[in-house]
């Protein structure tokens, strides 16, 4: 008789697939997903709000050609650091909000868990970052069915025991409980379940972890519960001081690694803050697309990171 498989998915994950899992907002950042924009942003105005998941700010209408000069300024700083930027090639020409990979594709220590938008405009990104992923190898080890809705930034690791989940217009109860399932599965303990204040819609609106034990938040939106579960493993947790910064998606950045960020240009109190707790902060001008609702994290699905310890809990 054939001998049965003892190994875990995480065990035979490398062998099999490649080297791919994320268990934290901070690890060393080695692979992401992105979108350039292509012809999906072109003839964008602010009137066209049925096709937006999102109000257009911040003045004139799309200018792709900038849009896309500061994604791939973005891309640029990525792959100084050490990233490997991988592409979603092929997107429907109907879909003006796909830049924002994040909020399609979790990645987990075990691979990626593919969303299902709670906009519906949204819906028929998810099929071409799945094609993308799946091109690559990356294990798809969940995509949200059924009635649930969720999008991949209402999750945010804080190590790989803990994870901070949001509800919302972005998530509702089903696609909860079919993502957090997956989570236990693969060793996930501790789910701090909140519900995002409508107008942030993700988690990355008012939060973010930027070294071992660096956070970053905005007191007025962020709940008790995220307080406790940072400082309960020893984060300190600085405050973004002005709704101005908070607007400006202050903390709506990306860790390179532990103590080095890549954040949006224009948040100068926050970035005084961050340096002055030891965190190296590189800034890139993103205000093209700002217009669209998202910044530096909502374009970017992580990968790989190196993995990071499981902070000791402090009672």
């Amino acid at each position: 008789m054939a001998e049965q498989t003892t190994n875990t998915f995480r065990e035979d994950l490398p062998k099999l697939y490649g080297d791919w899992g994320v268990d934290s907002e901070i690890g060393k950042l080695r692979s992401v997903l992105m979108r350039r924009p292509g012809k999906e942003i072109e003839n964008i105005t602010r009137e066209d709000s049925e096709r937006l998941a999102f109000v257009m700010t911040d003045g004139d209408d799309y200018d792709p050609e900038l849009v896309r000069k500061q994604h791939d300024e973005v891309a640029r700083i990525y792959r100084e650091n050490g990233v490997q930027v991988n592409y979603v090639e092929e997107m429907d020409e109907s879909c003006p909000n796909a830049m924002f990979c994040r909020d399609l594709v979790l990645g987990t220590p075990e691979g990626v868990i593919m969303a299902r938008p709670g906009i519906a405009v949204r819906v028929p990104e998810v099929k071409y970052a799945a094609q993308a992923a799946a091109k690559l190898g990356v294990p798809i080890i969940k995509t949200v069915n059924g009635s649930g809705t969720f999008d991949g930034a209402c999750v945010f690791w804080i190590d790989r025991e803990t994870v901070i989940f949001g509800t919302g217009t972005r998530c509702n109860q089903s696609g909860y409980d079919q993502v957090s399932e997956e989570l236990y599965n693969m060793g996930v303990k501790n789910i701090y379940k909140l519900s995002i204040p409508r107008r942030l819609k993700h988690l990355d609106g008012m939060l973010s972890i930027a070294d071992h034990d660096v956070a970053l938040a905005f007191s007025r939106s962020t709940p008790e519960i995220v307080y406790e579960a940072l400082e309960k493993r020893g984060f300190r947790v600085l405050e973004i001081p002005t709704l101005e910064e908070r607007d400006n998606l202050a903390a709506n950045l990306v860790a390179l690694e532990p103590g080095k960020v890549l954040m949006p240009a224009g948040n100068p109190l926050t970035k005084k803050l961050l340096t002055e707790a030891g965190v190296e902060c590189i800034e890139v001008d993103i205000s093209e697309i700002k217009k669209g609702g998202g910044a530096l994290h909502c374009i970017t699905a992580f990968l790989k990171r190196d993995p990071v310890p499981v902070y000791p809990v402090k009672e």
